[in-house]
C-alpha cells in the first residue's frame, strides 16, 4: 500500500521560483547561507557550479575567461539598471498625435498647445511609404499603421502644417484601405478600432481630406462599421457590460459621448482617463476638462515631444520585469533590486494606488509577488475583480485579454486560508475563461498559448524549479513582441541579456548536478545497495527532487544528502512491501530501534545486512558532517525518524497479512509517517543552512510542518492508488472513507480527500509566507518546494504516472542541454535509463 519514496518523488515537471522572502520590518534572510566545500560529498570531484559551467572557456585560456566573466557582468548590470530604472516606454504616434491636436488656452491665437508633438509628428514619418506607428511594414499590424497614420493627418491638418506629410499619408492609408474592412481577425486591429478609425474617417471628411483610391461606397462600409459596434455596445451597455469601454474609446465618438459623465466615472486622480493620453486628450478638446489639461502637461514635461500609448505604466513593467527574473531562474543575482522594487509596489499597495489597483493585470501580479515575498497584503485587494461579470464591463473584458486573466488565475493559486473566497471566485471564473480561449483560438497575440496551457495544466502550488525555468527559457522568445492596446507597443526588456544569463546558470547547474550524480553512484556501489534484486536503485530520479528545487551551488550538500536518503528510504520500503518474509522484517526493524547497539541482535538475512548496515553508517556519515554546520549532534534525530519510520512500515505490513481494517484515524496515524518524508527531508534541512537547535526540531511549529506535507503526500498518493490498491487487497483513505462515511461513493470519498489536501496545501503555504516563527525561512521553503513535488507526482495529468517520462522530467533537470535557438537534445531516453542506473518492477 505504501509508495516507495523514490517514485513519490520522481517524476515531477514544473515550477515557479519562489523569490526572496520579505518579513516586513526585518532583515529578508538570505536564500541560502553557502556551505564550505569542505562540507560536501568528500567522494565528489572538487570543481563544481561556475567552475565546471566555466570548463570550456579555461581551456581556451585566461583571457578567453576574463572575456566571458566581463560578458556575463556587463548583462547583468544592463539588467540591474533596466530594473531599478524606471522603464522608459517607446512612443506612441497615435497618442501623440491625439495630444498635439489639443489647442491652445482660451484666448490665444489657435495654435497647439504642444508644438513639440506636432513638430515630432513631422520628424517621425517614414519615409518609404508615409506611414506612421511601430510596425515597420508587418503586415500583422496593417489596422495599426492606418490608425496612427490617419491620427497623425489628422492632427498636421488641424493645423494647417506638413502639406506633404499629409499628403503622403493619405495615399499610404488609401493603399492600405482593403484591410479595414477585409474581416481579418481582430486580434490584429489595435483597441476599439472599428469605433477609433471610423471616427476619424468621419472627421477627416468634415475637414474636406480627400483619400486616394478610395470611393464614396468604400467609406460607407467603414463608417457602417462604427455604427455595428455602437450599437453592440449600447446593448452591452444596458445589460451592464463594457461601460469602461465605451469611454475609453471616447477620441472615436468625440461629441457623441457625454464627457462630464465620463469623468465622473473614469477620471482618475492623476486626471487622466484610464491612464490613456488619447483618451485624455479627447476629454481635454471635447469636455474641456481642466484636470485632463494637468495630466497632459506633465506627460509632456516627462517625455518631451512624443507620449506612450499608456502612462503611467512603470509598476507593471517593474512587476513584470521580477517575475520574469524568477521565472527565469535568475532571481538571486539582483536580491536587493528586487527588494527594493517591491517594497515600492508595497507602499503603493497600502496607499491604493491607482496604478496598481484599477488594472486587473497589474493588481494580481503585485499580489501575487508581493504575499510570495512575505508582505502582509490581503485578497480583499482583488475584491474588485472577484466576479467574472466584472471582467466582461472592464476594457479588459472587451479586448477578451489573455493576461489579465493568467495573473489572476495566478493570483488565485496562493490562497493561504479557505476563507479567501475573493480567490476561490477568482480561481473559478477566470480558468473557465481562459480555457474558452484556448478552445476558440481567441488568445491575444502577444501571450503564448502554450503558457496558457501550461499555467492551467500546472498550478504554482505543483511546480517545481528547475524545471518551469527550463520551461520559460526554451519559451521566451514565444512570449515577447508586440503588445496591443490602442496602438501597439514593444516592451523594453533586456531579452537577450536576460536569456544569456539564464542559459548560463542552467547549464551551470546542470554541470554540478552531474558531478553530484557521480558521487551518488559510487556510494551505491560502496553501500552494496545495488546487490539487492528486490529494489529500486535510482541515483538520477532520487536526485531530481533536491536539483529541481535547491538549486543554487551552495546548497551542493543538501542535494546529495537528500538523495541519498531518498534511495534508502525506497529500499527499506520495498523491503516491508514487496517482501515476504515477516522476520526480516522484523528483524530491520529492532536493528534500527537498536541502531548503535545493532550487533546484540544479528542478521537474519544478508540483504537485511545490507539494508542496515547502508541505512546505519550513511546516517552516521552525515550526521558527522551535519555537526559542523550545525554546532550539535543531530545523529539522534536522524536515529528516531528512522525508528518511526520503520515502526509504521511493519503495521502496515502487518495490516495487509492479516486482513486487518482500520479506522480513518488509526490509518492516517500509521499512513503519515509512512510517507517516510519525515525520514529524507529532516535529514537534508540539516544541510540547508540555518542552525536548527533541539527546542526547534521537537517544537510544535517543525511537527506542524511535517505533519502537513505528510498529509499532502499521503492523501495525494491514495488518490491516484485506490483502484489498484483496492485489487491488490490494500487499505486506502480513499476506500476507508467511501466505506464508513460516503456509503460507498468513492467520488463522495475523493472530493473529502481533495479539501483535507487543500487545507493541508493552505496551512503550508500560510507558515511560509507568515512573519516569524521558530522555524527559519530558509527551511520552511523547503518544506513548501517537496509540498510542490508531490502535488505535480500526483496530478491527474497524461504522462506523468510511466517510468519513462520521470526518467525523462530528472533527464531535463539534470542531463539534457537547453533545446533553444535551433537546438536540440543530446541525450536519449535510453542513455538517461543508463545515466540513471535506474530499473522498474
Amino acid at each position: 500500500m505504501t509508495t516507495p519514496l523514490g517514485l513519490a518523488f520522481a517524476a515531477a515537471p514544473r515550477l515557479a521560483l519562489f523569490g526572496q522572502r520579505r518579513p516586513a520590518a526585518a532583515p529578508r534572510p538570505r536564500p541560502g547561507v553557502a556551505l564550505s566545500h569542505r562540507y560536501r560529498c568528500h567522494r565528489l570531484q572538487p570543481q563544481l557550479a561556475a567552475q565546471t559551467g566555466r570548463a570550456a572557456a579555461a581551456s581556451r585560456g585566461a583571457a578567453g575567461v576574463l572575456g566571458r566573466v566581463n560578458n556575463q557582468e556587463d548583462k547583468t548590470a544592463a539588467v540591474r539598471e533596466l530594473l531599478l530604472s524606471a522603464e522608459a516606454p517607446p512612443p506612441s504616434a497615435y497618442d501623440t498625435a491625439w495630444v498635439a491636436v489639443v489647442p491652445a488656452a482660451a484666448g490665444s491665437p489657435p495654435a497647439p498647445r504642444y508644438p513639440g508633438c506636432v513638430d515630432w509628428i513631422l520628424r517621425s514619418q517614414r519615409r518609404d511609404d508615409g506611414s506612421w506607428g511601430p510596425g515597420g511594414g508587418d503586415p500583422s499590424l496593417r489596422k495599426d499603421a492606418l490608425s496612427s497614420t490617419l491620427a497623425c493627418v489628422l492632427a498636421l491638418a488641424t493645423w494647417g502644417v506638413g502639406g506633404d506629410a499629409v499628403a503622403r499619408g493619405l495615399r499610404f492609408i488609401g493603399r492600405n484601405w482593403s484591410c479595414v474592412t477585409d474581416g481579418s481577425s481582430d486580434d490584429d486591429a489595435p483597441a476599439g478600432f472599428d469605433v477609433i478609425f471610423p471616427g476619424m474617417v468621419a472627421r477627416a471628411i468634415g475637414m474636406g481630406l480627400e483619400i486616394p483610391l478610395v470611393g464614396q461606397a468604400d467609406v460607407d462600409a467603414v463608417l457602417r462599421l462604427r455604427d455595428v459596434e455602437l450599437d453592440s455596445m449600447a446593448a452591452a451597455a444596458s445589460a451592464g457590460g463594457q461601460v469602461a469601454f465605451m469611454a475609453y474609446v471616447g477620441e472615436g465618438l468625440g461629441d457623441l459621448l457625454d464627457w462630464d459623465q465620463a469623468a465622473a466615472v473614469h477620471q482618475r486622480k492623476n486626471g487622466s482617463f484610464f491612464d490613456s493620453p488619447a483618451t485624455t486628450a479627447a476629454a481635454a478638446i471635447h469636455g474641456r476638462n481642466d484636470r485632463a489639461l494637468a495630466y497632459l502637461d506633465s506627460v509632456v514635461a516627462k517625455f518631451g515631444s512624443a507620449v506612450p500609448t499608456v502612462h503611467p505604466r512603470s509598476a507593471y513593467s517593474r512587476l513584470r520585469m521580477v517575475d520574469t527574473l524568477e521565472k527565469m531562474g535568475i532571481s538571486r543575482s539582483f536580491l536587493s533590486e528586487i527588494n527594493t522594487t517591491l517594497d515600492m509596489i508595497y507602499r503603493s499597495w497600502l496607499t491604493n494606488d491607482e496604478e496598481i489597483m484599477l488594472d486587473m493585470a497589474t493588481c494580481a501580479m503585485a499580489f501575487r509577488l508581493l504575499r510570495l515575498h512575505g508582505y502582509h497584503v490581503s485578497s480583499d485587494g482583488l475584491a474588485r475583480f472577484s466576479n467574472e461579470s466584472s471582467f466582461h464591463a472592464s476594457i479588459q473584458g472587451h479586448l477578451n485579454d489573455t493576461e489579465a486573466l493568467l495573473e489572476l488565475l495566478k493570483a488565485s493559486h496562493v490562497q493561504i486560508s479557505e476563507e479567501e473566497m475573493v480567490l476561490e471566485s477568482i480561481g473559478s471564473w477566470s480558468s473557465e475563461l481562459l480555457e474558452q480561449q484556448l478552445r476558440s483560438g481567441k488568445i491575444s497575440r502577444h501571450v503564448d498559448p502554450a503558457e496558457v496551457e501550461h499555467v492551467l495544466k500546472f498550478p504554482f502550488y505543483s511546480n517545481v524549479d528547475r524545471l518551469e525555468h527550463r520551461w520559460n527559457i526554451e519559451h521566451f522568445k514565444k512570449q515577447q513582441g508586440f503588445q496591443m492596446l490602442k496602438s501597439a507597443y514593444r516592451t523594453c526588456d533586456a531579452d537577450e541579456e536576460i536569456v544569456s544569463l539564464a542559459v548560463d546558470e542552467f547549464h551551470s547547474c546542470q554541470a554540478a548536478y552531474q558531478e553530484e550524480l557521480q558521487c551518488i553512484e559510487r556510494w551505491v556501489k560502496e553501500v552494496r545497495v545495488d546487490e539487492l534484486d528486490y529494489a529500486r536503485v535510482m541515483p538520477l530520479i532520487c536526485l531530481f527532487p533536491s536539483a529541481s528545487t535547491m538549486f543554487p551551488a551552495e546548497l551542493s550538500e543538501a542535494r546529495i544528502v537528500a538523495a541519498k536518503t531518498n534511495i534508502l528510504a525506497t529500499i527499506v520500503d520495498d523491503l516491508f512491501d514487496v517482501g515476504e518474509s515477516r522476520e526480516e522484517m522484523e528483524n530491520l526493524v529492532t536493528l534500527i530501534e537498536m541502531w548503535d547497539a545493532y550487533e546484540q541482535v544479528g542478521f537474519y538475512s544478508e540483504r537485511v545486512e545490507i539494508v542496515f548496515r547502508a541505512v546505519y553508517d550513511t546516517s552516521n556519515d552525515i550526521a558527522a558532517r551535519a555537526m559542523t554546520v550545525q554546532k550539535r549532534s543531530v545523529i539522534h534525530h536522524i536515529a528516531e525518524r528512522w525508528a518511526e519510520l520503520a515502526r509504521v512500515m511493519m503495521v502496515e505490513a502487518e495490516w495487509r497479512m492479516s486482513g486487518h481494517t482500520p479506522s480513518m484515524e488509526e490509518y492516517m496515524a500509521v499512513a503519515e509517517p509512512s510517507y517516510a518524508l519525515g525520514t529524507t527531508v529532516l535529514t537534508f534541512l540539516f544541510f540547508v543552512g540555518p542552525e536548527l537547535s533541539e527546542d526547534v526540531v521537537r517544537g510544535p511549529e517543525y511537527g506542524e510542518l511535517f505533519r502537513h506535507i505528510n498529509i499532502c503526500g499521503r492523501l495525494l498518493n491514495d488518490l491516484q492508488s485506490y483502484e489498484r490498491e483496492k485489487a491488490q487487497g490494500k487499505i486506502n483513505s480513499v476506500l476507508l472513507l467511501a466505506g464508513r462515511r460516503h456509503g460507498g461513493s468513492v467520488e463522495a470519498a475523493k472530493e473529502e480527500v481533495r479539501g483535507i489536501i487543500a487545507a493541508s496545501r493552505r496551512a503550508l503555504l500560510r507558515m511560509l509566507v507568515r512573519d516569524g516563527g521558530e522555524v527559519p525561512w530558509q527551511v520552511r521553503r523547503e518544506f513548501w518546494n517537496i509540498s510542490k513535488v508531490v502535488h505535480l507526482l500526483y496530478m491527474e495529468v497524461d504522462g506523468y504516472a510511466s517510468p519513462k517520462e520521470m526518467m525523462r522530467a530528472s533527464n531535463e533537470v539534470v542531463a539534457e542541454p537547453l533545446r533553444i535557438a535551433g537546438k536540440t537534445k543530446t541525450h536519449t531516453l535510453a542513455e538517461s535509463d543508463k545515466l540513471g542506473h535506474a530499473f522498474f518492477s
